[in-house]
């Protein structure tokens, strides 16, 4: 033997391949005797070895199978034909069993054409059934009659029945061949019994043949055997053989063949290659093929494709073997990363690495027809720089150069593909396997014109059957029943190119029925018919001296030998299980599949080439956007990250033209805009919207509304002509009304339908898409057809209803069929409803206009044949689904068909959009809660977003409130909203987030009309004229003082660049349950140290509505100082830091206190900060300027707006004026020492004396330039007394003086008569409030009208007692900074915040009432109502620990501002901010409107009241007999008092003269006594309620101390656990989801049975029911989670700063009671890390706790083991040994998650495992999964 031989053997006996290698080499050789197979004709004798067997002449010689035997038979094929002729003379049936492959099925046909064997072939499939195999009804001229089936006729013939791919069918099926197989007998459908030939001969012997046949009884031929051929199940998948079945074959393995043998064959098949290479490649597949390889989970080598793929080699010696085998086996595809190595290791063994040095082939040069062979062309193909011609079957249409196709754009790596492709052309059928839109149709659509070919694309899908693919059934015009052939098998007769597109759809069982016309071009079709290969269809033809026709005639038909199978597939998933339930994520590459073609991979191209690609298809394009675009694409290609690479696919390549269409005709159109419809970024995760925000640069957009003009529609920029419909019936009309977010989508949408692209738009439930569509066919004009998709959609229902006429099938065509010939808008509603593998049929409609109907007609795009329908060109399909996920619980059509179709995203519309509509639907519905709908209903959407709820509120459902309220006003919209919300009334706690929600915004649900909370009033004292202020202004110049001023310009630092931080604002309304003067609240996000200083507020800019004045509040703190800003109604509060801008001084304590004022036109929204102790302003609009002034400055501000600002010094003697504008100071130099300033006009200006407090009048000169400093004038004011004689005059000292008037009527109403004069109002602290009338204006005395209080507030005693005294530091060292008193002008209303001791809560609060812990009281003076009234402001929720410094700031715990005209803000120490409203009017306002919300109660009972017409007319009216005995009276016309009578007096009759209520009515119970449940009704159940838990405790021995403890960590996380069960539960649900069975005996017709149901079979019908798991796939195990928990001592030491333990326990409790009765669904454990170790175990997988005993007890252990445990870190280590742990777990995925407290600690990770996640509690992480 050949030396390099035994070093194979040598070799592979070493590397242990299979059995037959197991001796030594020399006894393998030995082992085989030469069999030499004879053939005697003379005596019709084949002899093999020592058998012989005697041949009969065939009855039917053309079903003798021809042309199988090969010239020279290896030894180890004469063996197995040995064996099987030994079975065949003991009359056995035999079962040859091996690896997939033709190998089986070739020797079965090679023994039958050496025993000349007729052959009935049979490939099964899981569509196979009972009729398939003995007996199927036809119609023939109207009667059912029965014919026989393959079994039946091998058994009658005496012919062998070859029964391929055993373990595809389903079970039950086979076992009606067990008794034909064991005593060759069967019953027959028809009546007739077959009868083994043995017992019908000898009952021949007693009775005649015509006696038989009466009895129906059949003769089995002795000759009848049957050969099974199947697969070993369970090492490949399938159905295991059923034991009384399996016990009736004999079995045989054929394994491949022998080494020496298929060595010896594959040197004749490649003469040209060097005989080692040769070796080397057969080495590689037979130790790929070994038990080793597949104990890694490697798939079988296709061994049987060396062949073909040695003739491509033979051609192109050059050709690397390593790029060879990726055809034959691509590993990269369908190996991860392990199997990759171990491939890679083997090539590398067999020195087959050579793909980096060998050339791949380059391009296609030319092609042309070959002129001596029919059906071929000649290829050239450049190999590095060898041109190589080569012959490859080719159509018959002309060739076409390549590249030369204006719509193919070619590119480096797709002629190299295509090159790729023609090599293995010559020799195998093709698979092209990429990415979703990359372009693998296009190739093969240029593949095809290049060779000629007409194609025959056929899309598959996953319930497709073995039926669709070859033959359907249908009925003739007279009602007889047909076959007809499918495009498949009309492709393989006339030679076209069959383009299979999505083989990894279809179901494997399915797809088997193809192995055999793929590796043999042989196919046995339903009704009898056989496809040969053309070369075997010519020796039958030659042998038999038959015509065509009269072959023909026995239905055999030749299959083209040009016939070609090019099938397209979407990649593996790497690792997913071959029986992954849904139709994504299939690893679909079996082993049986790689045997059936030779694979390409279309990689995706490079950024260069695609933009090659770009530029040629849409040359327009603008060529930055377009690489912009690339740049976004690629980065995210390239990534990774799981979700970036989720978001790649979404911009395949396919989308990536879209784009640029688009572009190219809209080039100011926005890519980050394009990239999220592509992407639907709207609806992504949380997590990958952010991850494309990223990426992406977000813009704003306006446009204007569609319009119609002279049959042009326009809507904002784009154009469309208006179409002119046949059917007008059609076109939709819909109540619309236009808002400008839906009109940008309906702009989006004419952009895409102008550029010919179908439109898939997605939302929520209730967005509008459904009016958008109509809005927009309507504005087009375009008619419609509509079709809704659900569950139960199926392909045929999708295109044709099949219905029975007088026994005839008829198609009526769907809507879709409709809408593509009439040239309609086909509307799919609700599309992720159905499958998605029913709805990817769409993809070849859209992709290239073509589909096949079930009635054999054929949509095509341009004029065809007969039984064509032509596509019109005004067809397209909008289509309309919910978005993927959860809730909505459909299939992910996005997924799977998205990049087909133009995406949109339709959204709930923005706030004002939304608003605007609604103002729509109900014009008279009040503005303010229409807005209060939109706020809550906005926040309850983006709750959704978030997974806090689970329902998506949508506009719909604010559209019915509205139309609700706009039809009956007087029902509140507390009532209404329950209309929406009572879904959710019996899940407490969505219930309470909703309720917390519409409290929020002040929708006031569950509110009584009575529960009205306002303070209480007491009177005013009545009002005195007690004195006069007397100006004076003589000519004496004692007392008239002049001030000189001078000017000089500001010093001015800066700018300072200031980061504004953005917090959301958490705006609750206050009168959500009751109503009280505070309107709104909420939290400034200060930290604890911060100490506010200052509040102002400055009205806004009005908005556009022109109506509501948008207040804006600011708010100073010190400690670092910050400025914080917000809208009254704003949704954001604005913080800028200033500590760069007030630095601290070195020297002493500094405590800065900043005071701020907001300027105005046109310095709008600038403030200027003063430091009162340093005395530095800014001026803040972003950008900081610093002026600088000497220290200890205070500045009035009532003049800000007015741009100019008065600062002075506690007992200085100068005030400077800052004009902002003018950037200079005017400083006036005054005689006396001041001790306050309040500026009572612009001119005037009142200046108190330090020491005397005495008043004095600056008056300055209306205008002060630079260059006339005018001089100021003082002058003094004397008060005096009413009673002067008495000589004390009493001076007041003013808290506040307003600086404008009060209006005439409120002057008025305060001083109890009708006065007009100029006024000032004051207060002090001994009075309420003060009016100076005459004051500044007039120079006559001015008379003081006083509200004396009955004690002076300076009197009171301001230590505070008790805890209050504690917080506030003790007593006052100095006086506080702020007086905290404001006057309402408009309102007449002066309030002041006091702090509680100076209140007299005596007279406020009841006796038997403990006031409230309070920060201060509001007191409200009005001097409309002379009242008095103290509203509480709530206690702060912290407050800062700087106790004394925060009483330097103010008296109580609030600081106040005036807000707009009936209203003031208040800020607590703690940062709360308050909104209270005082003004008598606006109160019985907002009272009315609150009311009118809540809406009222009639307590009146409801009547209902049916109106007949009775036919009797009226008479006159009349009062009617009285009853005495007052019995109620229905009708009559006769009785006074009745009900539903004609003329006389009563109720709810005609006629009657006045309604008379005789007292026959229902006691009514109020409405509040019927609310109310009895008080031992409501005991009962609580003592219910305590006595159940308490039993509850006692069974788990738990004690109630205990059980507080637990309910604590508990209801912390309530919620959490709440949303988590419910995902769980969809988790299930989708699981759960029920599927179709098929060939049911009962349930519902199934359509593609319809004429079996016509023969009369039984099993036509279809039903739901839960699908048994698929034969060999893994079983359904729980996921495995195991929780890390940090319990490390940092744990327990620093809970007390920041709760980080008993977080991490709240956690732990989420997880154990979410997962609660979910055992079977979830392995979970608990497990530890701290100093100790990293493997505490806290919770066993195999003991969870099962009550709330045991779970504290869990919390405890982690508790005492964190306070115990050595210091120490662990995490990583536990990290590390969790995720080990779950890799060697059998569960079906696992999840790791660590929980820890790390500090600033950077980790590198990398697992092998599903998901894995880490909650951080305290610092920072960065982890690669």
């Amino acid at each position: 033997m050949h030396h390099r031989n035994w070093l194979l053997l040598l070799l592979l006996w070493q590397l242990g391949g299979q059995q037959s290698f197991s001796h030594s080499p020399s006894s393998l050789l030995l082992e085989l005797p030469q069999i030499l197979i004879t053939l005697i004709f003379a005596g019709g004798t084949v002899k093999i070895g020592e058998i012989s067997y005697k041949l009969k002449t065939p009855r039917n010689p053309e079903l003798v199978p021809v042309k199988y035997i090969s010239d020279s038979l290896p030894q180890t094929v004469a063996q197995h034909l040995r064996w099987m002729m030994q079975k065949d003379l003991l009359g056995q049936d035999v079962f040859l069993i091996g690896p997939p492959g033709p190998f089986r099925r070739s020797l079965a046909m090679q023994y039958l054409e050496l025993t000349k064997r007729e052959v009935e072939y049979v490939a099964l499939s899981r569509d196979t059934t009972e009729t398939d195999l003995k007996q199927r009804r036809e119609i023939r001229s109207g009667t059912a009659f029965y014919i026989d089936q393959c079994a039946v006729r091998a058994a009658t013939q005496g012919r062998v029945l070859v029964l391929e791919g055993l373990e595809k069918a389903e079970r039950n099926v086979l076992p009606v061949l067990n008794n034909l197989l064991e005593n060759r007998e069967m019953q027959l459908e028809d009546g007739r019994f077959l009868m083994s030939a043995e017992r019908y001969d000898k009952l021949l012997q007693e009775h005649t043949k015509e006696e038989l046949d009466t009895w129906k009884i059949v003769r089995v031929s002795e000759d009848f055997r049957v050969i099974a051929l199947g697969l070993p199940v369970p090492k490949y998948k399938g159905n295991p053989l059923d034991p009384p079945l399996r016990s009736r074959f004999q079995a045989r393995d054929i394994y491949y063949l022998p080494f020496k043998d298929q060595l010896e064959m594959l040197y004749t098949a490649g003469p040209n290659i060097a005989a080692e290479r040769v070796s080397q490649l057969l080495s590689l597949a037979t130790t790929l093929c070994s038990q080793e390889s597949s104990n890694l989970g490697l798939p079988d080598f296709p061994v049987d494709n060396l062949l073909p793929a040695l003739h491509v080699l033979n051609a192109f010696p050059m050709l690397s073997s390593q790029q060879l085998l990726q055809r034959l086996y691509p590993y990269s595809s369908i190996l991860g990363k392990e199997g990759r190595s171990a491939v890679e290791g083997v090539l590398s063994r067999f020195e087959l690495l050579d793909g980096h040095r060998q050339p791949a082939p380059g391009a296609i040069l030319t092609v042309s027809r070959t002129e001596d062979l029919e059906g071929h062309a000649d290829v050239t193909l450049r190999v590095a720089d060898k041109d190589i011609t080569f012959q490859v079957p080719a159509g018959a249409k002309e060739l076409r150069l390549p590249n030369s196709s204006p719509t193919f754009i070619s590119t480096p790596s797709h002629s190299q593909l295509m090159a790729e492709m023609m090599q293995s052309h010559m020799a195998k059928d093709i698979c092209l396997i990429g990415t979703k839109g990359c372009g693998k149709s296009v190739i093969a659509r240029e593949f095809a014109e290049i060779l000629g070919y007409s194609i025959e694309p056929v899309m598959l899908y996953q319930d497709m059957t073995a039926r669709d693919l070859l033959q359907q059934r249908y009925t003739l015009p007279n009602g007889d029943t047909a076959w007809r052939p499918s495009p498949l098998v009309t492709a393989a007769i006339e030679g076209k190119l069959l383009i299979l597109d999505g083989i990894h759809r279809v179901n494997l069982g399915t797809l088997a029925v193809l192995s055999r016309l793929l590796h043999d071009r042989e196919l046995d079709l339903y009704d009898g018919t056989r496809l040969l290969r053309w070369d075997r269809y010519q020796t039958l033809k030659d042998q038999l001296q038959f015509s065509d026709q009269q072959l023909q005639e026995r239905s055999i038909h030749s299959i083209h030998p040009s016939f070609r199978v090019l099938a397209l597939a979407e990649p593996p998933v790497v690792g997913a299980s071959a029986s992954s339930s849904s139709n994504r994520g299939q690893q679909w590459l079996s082993p049986e599949l790689l045997t059936m073609f030779l694979y390409h991979t279309v990689t995706p191209l490079a950024k260069a080439e695609e933009m090659g690609l770009i530029q040629g298809l849409t040359p327009n394009v603008p060529m930055e956007a377009a690489e912009h675009l690339l740049h976004l694409t690629h980065s995210l290609r390239k990534t990774n990250d799981p979700t970036a690479q989720s978001l790649a696919s979404s911009l395949s390549t396919r989308q990536l033209l879209r784009i640029c269409r688009r572009l190219s005709q809209y080039p100011e159109e926005s890519i980050a805009r394009a990239v999220n419809k592509a992407c639907l970024s709207r609806f992504l995760p949380s997590l990958a919207r952010a991850s494309l925000e990223k990426s992406l640069d977000n813009l704003t957009y306006s446009i204007s509304l569609g319009r119609i003009k002279e049959g042009v529609l326009t809507i904002g920029n784009v154009s469309a002509p208006v179409y002119n419909p046949n059917e007008k019936i059609k076109v939709p009309d819909v109540l619309f009304y236009d808002n400008p977010q839906h009109m940008m989508v309906m702009e989006d949408m004419l952009k895409d339908f102008l550029l010919g692209e179908h439109l898939l738009l997605v939302g929520n439930q209730g967005v509008g898409k459904n009016k958008i569509v109509d809005r927009f066919l309507h504005l087009l004009n375009r008619p419609r057809e509509y079709l809704q998709l659900h569950r139960d959609t199926t392909v045929q229902t999708l295109t044709l209803q099949p219905s029975v006429q007088n026994g005839v099938i008829m198609y009526e065509d769907s809507p879709l069929v409709k809408a593509v010939k009439l040239g309609h808008i086909l509307v799919i509603d609700e599309a992720d409803k159905a499958p998605t593998n029913v709805t990817c049929i769409l993809k070849t409609l859209v992709e290239s206009g073509e589909m096949i109907l079930a009635d054999g007609r054929r949509i095509i795009s341009a004029e065809g044949k007969s039984n064509t329908i032509v596509m019109h060109p005004d067809f397209r399909m909008l289509v309309l689904a919910n978005r993927p996920g959860f809730p909505f619980l459909g299939n992910d059509f996005f997924g799977a068909l998205g990049d087909i179709f133009s995406c949109h995203a339709v959204d709930n519309p923005k706030p004002q959009a939304e608003l605007a509509m609604l103002k729509q639907y109900g014009p008279d519905v009040p503005e303010a809660t229409l807005q209060k709908l939109v706020a809550a209903f906005g926040e309850l959407r983006s709750m959704a977003d978030q997974g806090t709820i689970t329902y998506p509120y949508s506009t719909r459902e604010v559209v019915n409130i509205v139309k609700h309220l706009q039809k009956f006003p007087d029902e509140g919209l507390a009532n209404v909203v329950r209309n929406v919300f009572d879904f959710d009334s019996y899940n407490k706690d969505v219930r309470e987030v909703l309720i917390e929600a519409l409290h929020k915004y002040g929708i006031p649900i569950g509110a009584k009309p009575s529960s009205v909370q306002l303070a209480k009033e007491l009177p005013l004292p009545e009002v005195k004229m007690t004195g006069y202020w007397t100006i004076n202004q003589g000519g004496n110049a004692r007392r008239k003082l002049l001030c000189p001023t001078e000017t000089h310009p500001i010093d001015i630092k800066g700018p300072v660049f200031l980061r504004v931080q953005g917090h959301p604002c958490n705006r609750q309304e206050s009168r959500a349950l009751s109503f009280s003067e505070e309107k709104a609240h909420w939290q400034i996000p200060m930290s604890e140290v911060n100490i506010i200083c200052d509040v102002t507020t400055k009205d806004g800019i009005h908005s556009h509505t022109n109506t509501i004045n948008t207040n804006v509040l600011y708010v100073a703190t010190c400690n670092p100082v910050s400025l914080y800003s917000m809208k009254e109604h704003g949704d954001k509060i604005h913080c800028m830091e200033l500590y760069d801008v007030f630095p601290r001084t070195i020297s002493g304590v500094w405590q800065p206190f900043v005071t701020i004022a907001p300027l105005g036109s046109p310095l709008d929204g600038q403030v200027v900060l003063h430091e009162e102790q340093v005395g530095t302003h800014s001026d803040t609009p972003l950008r900081t300027r610093q002026a600088c002034m000497t220290g200890g400055h205070k500045m009035c501000q009532d003049f800000a707006h007015k741009n100019w600002l008065l600062f002075y010094k506690e007992n200085g003697n100068q005030l400077d004026v800052l004009d902002v504008l003018e950037g200079r100071v005017h400083s006036i130099s005054l005689p006396i020492n001041l001790k306050s300033v309040f500026l009572v006009a612009k001119d005037r200006w009142l200046l108190l004396e330090s020491n005397s407090n005495k008043k004095f009048l600056l008056t300055k000169p209306m205008h002060m330039a630079a260059e006339d400093s005018g001089v100021c004038q003082l002058h003094s004011i004397s008060e005096d007394s009413v009673s002067s004689g008495h000589g004390a005059t009493e001076v007041s000292v003013p808290q506040m003086l307003s600086c404008e008037q009060l209006p005439n009527e409120n002057l008025s109403a305060a001083l109890n008569q009708k006065i007009v004069s100029p006024n000032r109002i004051l207060a002090d602290a001994a009075s309420f409030a003060r009016v100076v009338v005459g004051f500044p204006d007039l120079v006559s005395p001015n008379e003081v009208y006083s509200f004396k209080r009955p004690v002076d507030l300076s009197e009171m005693k301001t230590g505070e007692k008790g805890s209050h005294m504690f917080l506030r530091g003790g007593l006052r060292s100095s006086p506080a900074k702020r007086d905290n008193c404001v006057s309402l002008l408009s309102a007449n209303q002066v309030v002041r915040a006091l702090p509680p001791n100076k209140v007299p809560l005596k007279k406020v609060y009841p006796k038997d009432v403990t006031p409230p812990m309070t920060a201060a009281y509001l007191e409200v003076t009005d001097l409309n109502s002379k009242k008095v009234k103290y509203i509480p402001v709530p206690r702060s929720m912290s407050v800062s620990p700087y106790t004394s410094w925060l009483s330097k700031i103010s008296e109580s715990d609030v600081l106040m501002t005036p807000l707009g005209t009936g209203g003031v803000v208040t800020v607590d120490m703690g940062g709360y901010v308050r909104l209270w409203e005082t003004g008598l009017d606006t109160l019985q306002r907002s009272l009315m409107e609150w009311r009118n919300m809540i809406g009222t109660e009639d307590s009146r009972p409801i009547q209902i009241t049916v109106q007949k017409d009775s036919g009797q007319d009226v008479t006159a009216p009349k009062h009617g007999k009285i009853d005495p005995n007052n019995a109620p009276h229905v009708g009559g016309n006769q009785w006074a008092g009745g009900t539903g009578g004609r003329d006389t007096a009563g109720l709810g009759g005609k006629g009657g003269p006045y309604r008379l209520d005789a007292g026959h009515k229902v006691y009514q119970v109020s409405q509040a006594e019927k609310d109310a449940v009895p008080e031992e009704v409501r005991r009962a159940a609580r003592e219910m309620g305590e006595k159940a838990f308490k039993e509850r405790l006692k069974e788990i021995d738990m004690s109630e101390y205990d059980a507080a403890t637990y309910e604590r960590f508990s209801n912390a996380v309530r919620r959490q656990v709440q949303s988590l069960r419910i995902i769980l539960d969809t988790l299930q649900a989708k699981g759960k989801e029920r599927q179709w069975l098929k060939n049911q005996a009962l349930g519902e017709l199934d359509d593609a049975k319809i004429i079996d149901g016509l023969t009369g079979e039984k099993a036509i019908y279809k039903r739901r029911g839960e699908l048994d798991p698929e034969l060999g796939s893994p079983q359904q195990k729980p996921k495995r989670l195991r929780v890390l928990a940090d319990v490390s001592g940092s744990m327990y030491r620093f809970n007390g700063v920041d709760g980080r333990l008993e977080r991490s326990m709240e956690a732990v409790c989420m997880v154990m009671e979410a997962l609660e009765s979910y055992e079977h669904k979830f392995k979970y454990d608990i497990v530890g890390h701290s100093g100790d170790g990293y493997d505490i175990e806290l919770v066993r997988a195999d003991k969870v706790p099962k009550n709330n005993k045991q779970r504290l007890k869990v919390l405890k252990t982690m508790h005492a083991h964190s306070q115990f445990c050595m210091s120490g870190d662990y995490t990583l280590e536990g990290t590390d040994l969790s995720a080990k742990t779950e890799l060697k777990t059998t569960c079906r995925r696992s999840y790791p998650l660590a929980h820890t407290s790390i500090s600033q600690q950077f980790y590198v990770c990398t697992w092998k495992i599903t998901s894995y996640l880490l909650i951080i509690i305290k610092g920072k992480l960065h982890v690669n999964t």
